[in-house]
């Protein structure tokens, strides 16, 4: 799967970075581990594993900077995702990090 031209025309460049973060979705309270790869005010790539599960909306967790960016899944390619950031919430009550 190709990255889509709008992922590669953004309007900010994005800082490379290689933070530990964590995929939050509220059902089930489910997590699933990932590295920020590069990010900005309005988003990031990601690492993932290939079989791991990206919802469509999610919290991604990132202990470094104690914030979960509400984030919205804009493409995917293997193990890289795209993510368009919606705002910031506190770090959820039922995560343990």
């Amino acid at each position: 799967m190709a990255i889509p031209a709008e992922a590669e025309s953004r309007r900010e460049h994005r800082q490379r970075v290689l933070k530990g973060a964590s995929i939050l979705n509220g059902i089930n309270n489910s997590e699933v581990a990932c590295m920020v790869r590069n990010m900005n005010k309005g988003g990031a790539e990601l690492r993932v594993a290939m079989e791991s599960r990206v919802p469509e909306e999610f919290l991604l967790y990132v202990p470094v900077d104690g914030v979960a960016y509400r984030a919205t899944l804009v493409w995917r390619a293997g193990e890289r995702v795209g993510v368009r950031f919606g705002g910031t919430e506190p770090k959820p009550h039922w995560h343990y990090g």
